[in-house]
């Protein structure tokens, strides 16, 4: 699965859990690859479909949609781990 068609695929599987759900533009999407909302929350999302673990870099893009796009929180959802800088930058940037 390539990195466009996991952001469909997550894209739908948010849509089943009650989630309004829709994929940003390919490029120039300032760190959010999907928006979700729920509850009156607005949620950006960077997916990461990787082999080795995430770093610190995808962290640092999704925070930075919160403040671009005024999200409520931000997530970096892969189907791989998390290096443990990663984990902590996440933790103090709101950023799940």
């Amino acid at each position: 699965m390539e990195g466009v068609q996991f952001e469909r695929y997550l894209c739908q599987l948010f849509r089943t859990q009650g989630y309004k759900a829709e994929v940003t533009k390919a490029t120039g999407d300032y760190g959010a690859d999907l928006i979700i909302q729920k509850d009156n929350k607005k949620i950006f999302i960077q997916a990461k479909r990787y082999s080795k673990s995430v770093g610190i870099k995808a962290v640092q893009e999704t925070q930075a949609s919160i403040a671009h796009y005024g999200a409520s929180e931000a997530w970096v959802v892969s189907n791989s781990d998390y290096t443990t800088a990663a984990y902590n930058l996440a933790k103090s940037n709101r950023v799940s």
